[in-house]
């Protein structure tokens, strides 16, 4: 975690997906790809100013708009939740995923920009428990890694 200028926080992840940055980028802008390994129901409209929505089982719902839609080698997109007094409303975030070719597979790189310090650790450790399901759901084994340590 690293703290800005305002004192917002950027979580920051790497993930090493065995499968090509074609095949993982579908699974960050298609709705059936995106919730096998995150949320339940998604509405998507991957291009500049198209809607970032995602429910979870009627629980929470995150939402956004997304900002950038580079095929296949990046996402960028407005976080925040709905949920009344959530110190994170929509829009008030931008997560960014960066895919490169590694080897055989996929360097993606995860940055959650714009955090206030008390949403920190909840982003963190749903960001650590659904990144690995991505890699699931490609079919893939990856490794999680904290991109500040690696």
């Amino acid at each position: 975690m690293r703290l800005d200028t305002s004192q917002r926080a950027t979580i920051e992840r790497e993930l090493r997906i065995a499968a090509a940055p074609e095949v993982v980028f579908t699974y960050l802008i298609d709705p059936a790809r995106l919730v096998t390994w995150m949320g339940s129901v998604a509405t998507l409209d991957p291009r500049p100013g198209g809607v970032f929505r995602l429910d979870y089982h009627g629980q929470w719902v995150s939402s956004g708009e997304f900002i950038e839609v580079d095929p296949p080698r990046r996402v960028v997109f407005t976080w925040g939740w709905e949920m009344q007094g959530d110190p994170t409303p929509p829009g008030s975030s931008r997560v960014e995923f960066s895919l490169q070719a590694d080897n055989d597979g996929t360097l993606l790189r995860l940055v959650h920009r714009g955090l206030p310090s008390e949403a920190v650790g909840p982003h963190t450790d749903g960001w650590d428990h659904f990144l690995p399901g991505l890699a699931t759901a490609t079919g893939a084994h990856a490794a999680v890694s904290n991109a500040e340590e690696a």
